[in-house]
């Protein structure tokens, strides 16, 4: 697969100042203007103004020109409307409007975390307090792992991905949702059904279960109403997760211990139920996550332009 990543994703608000600081607070490195970076991905965010909320680019990053070759070459073939410069190909995304950005870009090496030792029944692994209580470090996302997009029209979007930028289908939510990938992470885009056209969340890679209770506790306090979600593990993809918002009602996930599938052959997918699909274990998700509060807004435009 000549894609491996996300490289970067553009959210449209219209109070830039204020999500600017939520992410600052997040733990991603502003590097002015409202463009923020990971520690091991680069610069992996960019907010910019927009009367409503929402997704306005997508970069999936590839490895050479080949690639972009193969990727325009696929877009003609069904008739997708795109441009290439020969560095990078965009096209259109056919429901939300979005544009995505396939650009040759440096795979992202990650240094390997050494394991955390946990004890258990009938056995010590180690000796006095654990060393994730002991941490003081504010957290930093290492990496930019998926976005959620809400789409009118899923069976197009999922085309879009699949056929014509070439993701794998890793899972399903019934006739809801669509994992998919361009990684050998289990899904680095998740479309779901919905009424209107959204940015549901962004998703970003923490090194353990102790470094997201301490990012979301930092996040929570002295705002108790960027929670949505969590601490809960979910079924598809496995990975942990907690869940907060900002203050354009975009969700953000801190995330750990993702499933990987480095070799097709070895994932078949499957279709879960429904919302059970979503988590193995922890609350259950509220109303406000499967429907957020601002849909009927977002439907009619009413969110108020300011910056």
């Amino acid at each position: 697969m000549g894609m491996h990543r996300l490289t970067r994703v553009t959210m449209g608000v219209p109070n830039v100042a204020e999500t600017i600081a939520y992410y600052s607070d997040f733990g991603l490195t502003h590097h002015g203007d409202g463009s923020f970076g990971t520690r091991d991905g680069g610069e992996q965010l960019r907010v910019r103004y927009a009367p409503r909320r929402q997704l306005t680019e997508l970069g999936v990053g590839v490895d050479d020109a080949d690639d972009i070759t193969r990727t325009a070459s696929r877009l003609e073939r069904l008739g997708v409307p795109g441009g290439t410069d020969g560095s990078a190909v965009t096209a259109v995304e056919p429901v939300s409007g979005f544009v995505v950005r396939v650009e040759i870009a440096p795979r992202i090496a990650q240094r390997p975390v050494p394991a955390t030792p946990y004890n258990g029944p009938g056995r010590v692994e180690r000796l006095g307090r654990a060393p994730g209580v002991l941490r003081a470090a504010p957290i930093r996302p290492a990496k930019l792992g998926h976005c959620v997009v809400g789409t009118t029209d899923l069976a197009a979007t999922t085309r879009f991905f699949t056929e014509a930028l070439g993701f794998r289908i890793s899972d399903y939510i019934g006739d809801r949702g669509a994992f998919m990938r361009c990684s050998a992470d289990h899904h680095n885009v998740l479309a779901l059904a919905a009424p209107v056209n959204f940015l549901h969340h962004t998703s970003w890679q923490l090194d353990d279960i102790d470094d997201i209770g301490r990012g979301a506790a930092a996040m929570l306090d002295g705002h108790p109403e960027r929670h949505i979600w969590g601490l809960g593990r979910h079924l598809a993809g496995s990975n942990f997760f907690w869940y907060l918002k900002d203050p354009a009602g975009n969700f953000s996930e801190y995330y750990a211990d993702m499933d990987c599938i480095p070799e097709d052959e070895l994932w078949t997918p499957e279709v879960f139920d429904g919302a059970r699909g979503l988590f193995s274990w922890g609350p259950p998700p509220p109303p406000s996550f499967l429907e957020p509060d601002d849909l009927a807004a977002l439907m009619t435009g009413q969110h108020a332009p300011s910056r």
